[in-house]
């Protein structure tokens, strides 16, 4: 004896004026209705951003153009109508030509009208994942903090008696001690410009917030790495032309996207090296914020994608801590200032990573002002 299921979509009463499409269009999660045949019969508004296709593209066609064959959710859909119950599985992987790799939640329930139908909510967990990590890099954050205040102080001064004494000594010696000298004030100079740089991560001044042109500061950004550091590199433009404004610092963003795209011109190869840049408008994605009793909505996502060799693997966990890097001269302290001020601006970022595609994430708040280049002439 089958167990009769409550339908998850069904016919509303006619003297209401709301229809079950416009509640699932509302909803902030992916939704689509397949039917054994495993074809699409339905999707929502946050379906069709999910996958990148239009409702035409997608309703009336196979589930097996947006969802790779070999995924689990085919043998899902078949338990569900056979057992007429829900089922859930966590941490399924999609890829699809359209879409980049995501972890989703899969549940699925069956429905009664159209009868042989299945209803599929997918929810993406990358997004708890980054925002657990965000917490991860402020704290590194903090401590270099601390240190480079630390050693602005206690570190520049005896660094300067020291380098004035090598001058002196210098000035009196022989060729060979004169090279002794001059390696010492080489020496010098490279741990203050070292201190230097740590000094940013201690500035306790505060920044001013202002609506900014996400797309102004990318081509900005790609004007700069063009001109010379990433003269061999390719570079994609992937925009949405619709994006409102940040609510940001402009100066301080452009810093963020240089240093990605500088570290993604150091890892592509010589030839064929390819860089994407690419934004949209995510739904649903917030944080809350330390001393604050309201939530930051992040909507907006700006993704630098490259094809490297990608991070190895253990330094998944570390990338964003102070010191830590994976090239042979760097100092370490660009991508824990990355997260530093994107975590000043209320914001996260994560990465994917994995041989000739790596993708770092950043999620900021949009502002609520006026687009500053919607009234300038292009």
């Amino acid at each position: 004896m089958s167990r009769q299921t409550t339908p998850l979509v069904r016919r509303l009463p006619r003297r209401s004026a709301v229809e079950p499409a416009y509640i699932l269009n509302a909803l902030p999660h992916p939704i689509l209705v397949v039917d054994s045949e495993h074809v699409v019969r339905f999707v929502n508004f946050e379906a069709q951003q999910f996958f990148d296709a239009s409702e035409g593209a997608m309703v009336g066609h196979p589930l097996s153009e947006l969802v790779p064959p070999h995924s689990p959710i085919f043998p899902m859909i078949d338990q569900v109508l056979a057992r007429t119950c829900s089922l859930s599985d966590y941490g399924v992987s999609l890829e699809t030509p359209r879409i980049e790799s995501t972890v989703v939640t899969v549940t699925m329930a069956p429905i009664s009208d159209p009868p042989n139908t299945v209803v599929i909510t997918l929810q993406p967990t990358s997004i708890a994942r980054r925002i657990d990590n965000q917490l991860s890099h402020r704290n590194a954050a903090r401590s270099i903090t601390a240190m480079g205040a630390m050693l602005a102080h206690e570190v520049k001064n005896p660094l300067s008696g020291i380098r004035g004494a090598a001058q002196l000594l210098e000035q009196n010696a022989e060729d060979e001690d004169r090279a002794l000298t001059r390696l010492i004030c080489d020496e010098a100079d490279r741990i203050v410009a070292l201190v230097d740089r740590m000094e940013a991560f201690s500035s306790a001044r505060p920044v001013d917030h202002d609506p900014v042109n996400i797309h102004s500061v990318l081509e900005h950004v790609r004007r700069l790495a063009q001109s010379g550091f990433a003269s061999h590199v390719r570079f994609v433009e992937r925009y949405d032309p619709s994006l409102p404004p940040a609510q940001g610092h402009r100066d301080q963003l452009i810093q963020v996207f240089l240093n990605l795209v500088k570290n993604a011109a150091e890892a592509v190869p010589e030839e064929g090296g390819e860089i994407i840049l690419s934004t949209s408008y995510q739904r649903g994605v917030s944080i809350s914020l330390p001393g604050q009793d309201h939530r930051l909505q992040l909507p907006l996502l700006v993704t630098v994608r490259d094809n490297g060799d990608g991070v190895p693997e253990d330094l998944n966990d570390h990338l964003f801590d102070p010191f830590v890097t994976t090239r042979k001269n760097g100092t370490g302290l660009g991508l824990a200032l990355v997260a530093k001020i994107v975590g000043d601006h209320g914001g996260i970022i994560d990465f994917e990573s994995r041989p000739r595609r790596t993708v770092f994430k950043v999620s900021l708040p949009r502002s609520s002002g006026p687009d500053p280049l919607a009234n300038r002439e292009a």
